[in-house]
């Protein structure tokens, strides 16, 4: 698949703690670390990757259990091993000083690694820190039914019946803005790789998580140190303005961009929206 093909081109797969991630970096400056969400992967930022690399040195990965990463039976799934990832491939690529433009599953992630910075436990410096719609707040979440089937006992079940036909269909039903079938057909491709679908009721362990950590990961965004951004697709029936609604009513002097006809995955229905709310963060504090 083309699209699949030349996102793999431009990177390579590394070991971090015993298994191959996926990783590549574009573009020249200051770094931005983009992490995906569930139940894509790092090609999620293909578009924006286009637009932000003019200005930054622009890095992403698979986390594992994703995409062109490993995805073992036996992985550790926790968010804070994925957050361990993210470390790791910060200093495989030597950054010591970076911005981290995030997305659902991945705005967890980014949440445990702003707990910390906050705590001092980062060998690297967290500059800025920009949310896509996703689980912020636990309390504000709503999970599709899929979601909610594969993180109960039928999971395994639901995973193996899952086709190419309902991840596009929930896909579409998630997204105001219609997304290309080559971009739907190129993540049900990295899905299925290395069997990929057999683990998702083992990464959907995420939404028990955020209950779980709730006060460290919301404590994050309320003691954050660092600049914090939300650019929010209004129309997501999961984090739209549900989750724009709870941002404003706990985290001090709210920074958001509300995207009006936009859904679930902002970076891909209005990257040009997307990146003109970036860039507008960046350079506000620059």
């Amino acid at each position: 698949m083309l699209l699949v093909d030349e996102w793999q081109a431009g990177g390579e797969l590394i070991e971090l703690g015993g298994n191959r991630i996926f990783v590549r970096a574009s573009g020249a400056g200051e770094a931005l670390l983009m992490i995906h969400g569930f139940p894509t992967s790092s090609l999620d930022w293909h578009a924006l990757e286009a637009r932000l690399r003019v200005h930054f040195r622009v890095i992403s990965f698979d986390m594992l259990g994703f995409g062109l990463s490993d995805k073992p039976r036996d992985g550790d799934y926790r968010i804070a091993a994925q957050a361990d990832l993210a470390e790791g491939v910060l200093s495989h690529f030597k950054v010591q000083r970076c911005r981290v433009l995030a997305h659902d599953y991945g705005n967890t992630v980014a949440q445990e690694l702003l707990a910390r910075q906050n705590e001092r436990r980062c060998a690297w410096s967290l500059e800025q820190l920009c949310f896509l719609n996703g689980g912020l707040f636990p309390e504000a979440h709503r999970p599709r039914l899929i979601q909610r089937l594969l993180a109960s006992p039928l999971g395994d079940w639901i995973a193996r019946l899952t086709t190419y036909a309902r991840f596009a269909a929930n896909m579409r039903q998630i997204c105001k803005l219609p997304l290309a079938d080559d971009d739907l057909r190129a993540q049900w491709a990295l899905i299925q790789r290395q069997h990929g679908v057999r683990v998702m009721p083992l990464l959907i362990g995420y939404m028990a998580e955020r209950r779980q950590f709730r006060a460290r990961w919301v404590g994050a965004l309320l003691t954050a140190k660092a600049p914090l951004r939300l650019i929010d697709g209004l129309a997501d029936p999961i984090s739209g303005a549900n989750m724009v609604q709870r941002y404003r009513e706990l985290v001090p002097q709210p920074d958001v961009v509300e995207l009006a006809h936009v859904g679930h995955y902002p970076q891909l229905e209005s990257p040009d929206a997307v990146a003109a709310a970036f860039l507008d963060f960046v350079g506000a504090l620059r």
